[in-house]
């Protein structure tokens, strides 16, 4: 499934989207170059489940825990300065992973093989004046994403 997204209102919208459809404890890779809108992405999600706040880039933390509203958690993670994926063990990434909370993932791929397989992945390319996100989802949520998102979107 393929989006164009003009502008950063529109790549707000899909991760508003994605925060109102995907279950409690999905995680989410977010592949891109740098500047594509991952983290817009991920601010979009957080705003639609009711975060006020600044959303930054974890680059230098790793991750940035959300405690939000009606109990949700998300945990954002930006593996762009880790070096070896065995950091995330030491870090204790297996105390982030739950069915109940949302984990976003920018730069997965440096996290292979200690990272969970993914229940959605979002790749975001820069196209003309804006970007276009590619969606593969995996898991048995697929037919119900795909329904609301092409009700949305389509």
């Amino acid at each position: 499934m393929e989006f164009f997204l003009p502008d950063e209102p529109a790549t707000l919208k899909l991760g508003a989207r994605l925060a109102e459809i995907c279950p409690a404890g999905s995680t989410i890779y977010l592949h891109g170059e740098l500047g594509t809108g991952k983290t817009t992405l991920v601010r979009g999600f957080l705003q639609a489940l009711g975060h006020k706040d600044k959303v930054k880039s974890p680059t230098y933390t790793i991750v940035e825990p959300y405690e939000l509203k009606q109990g949700k958690r998300v945990y954002h993670f930006d593996l762009y300065r880790l070096s070896d994926a065995e950091e995330l063990e030491y870090m204790g990434i297996r105390d982030y992973l739950d069915e109940e909370s949302f984990c976003l993932v920018e730069w997965p791929e440096r996290g292979e093989g200690i990272l969970p397989a993914a229940n959605l992945e979002i790749y975001l390319d820069y196209r003309e004046n804006g970007r276009q996100a590619r969606l593969l989802i995996n898991g048995q949520d697929i037919d119900h994403i795909l329904s609301a998102l092409h009700g949305y979107y389509g």
